[in-house]
């Protein structure tokens, strides 16, 4: 471990020089959803290489060269809302701090090319959430992202786009985030309210696993009792 955190990494814009990691990024995608048993959007080899064309990823690698980390950038609504999506990091690499790493510089990059659009993302993890917040990510209820149809049709490949259809993507097992460049919390005040109620945050993430899970769940009157709809009044108090 003291080793990982001593490694050094190299994080920049991919490009075509970088078309040759895409199958390994795929492939680390799809182990780390299985291993999650959420499940992500699944991407091909070669959406990755356009994004690295485009200049639309950033890519991590150690100063052995070896692939470490990735990340890319998705635009919705016409530009309307950016989405820093497919974050992996090598399973070698992992708890090095290089998540946080690679989340900064998507963001930076997201920022720079779009700098009106509001950034957001889906995520089911504690990790990704406080890294986050750290940016100034603020919890949204879902209705508070895109509504494009094309961003949604990518769900399709996730093992919980049934939970989210039964509940007319209003709801599902991720938790959304939001940067609105317009109107946002400072990086520190979003940081502090992830620290103060992390683990009031884990805690309503269970149960609301529990409650999705449940294979003959009762609809919940007017939908106003969500754990979505709390956490949301939660981190606005």
């Amino acid at each position: 471990m003291e080793q990982q955190q001593q490694q050094h990494f190299n994080i920049v814009v991919a490009d075509e020089t970088h078309f040759h990691y895409a199958e390994t990024i795929c492939e680390e995608m799809a182990e780390s959803a299985k291993a999650r048993g959420t499940g992500i959007a699944k991407r091909t080899p070669e959406y990755v290489r356009e994004k690295m064309r485009e200049g639309k990823a950033v890519i991590a690698l150690s100063d052995k060269g070896e692939w470490a980390g990735f990340c890319y950038i998705e635009t919705w609504s016409h530009g309307e809302y950016v989405a820093n999506s497919g974050l992996i990091v090598s399973p070698k690499f992992r708890k090095s701090g290089l998540a946080k790493a690679i989340k900064k510089k998507i963001f930076a990059l997201s920022r720079e090319k779009y700098p009106n659009s509001k950034i957001f993302g889906l995520t089911t993890g504690l990790a990704v959430m406080k890294i986050n917040s750290e940016l100034g990510y603020e919890p949204v209820t879902y209705s508070e992202l895109t509504q494009d149809e094309a961003f949604w049709a990518g769900c399709k490949s996730c093992v919980n786009y049934e939970i989210l259809m039964s509940k007319s993507r209003k709801n599902c097992m991720c938790t959304a985030m939001l940067y609105d460049p317009a109107d946002h919390y400072e990086p520190e005040e979003t940081q502090q309210f992830f620290e103060q109620k992390s683990k009031v945050l884990e805690r309503l993430n269970r149960i609301k696993e529990w409650k999705l899970l449940r294979p003959f769940m009762k609809k919940e009157e007017g939908g106003s009792g969500s754990v979505r709809s709390f956490l949301h009044h939660f981190f606005h108090l």
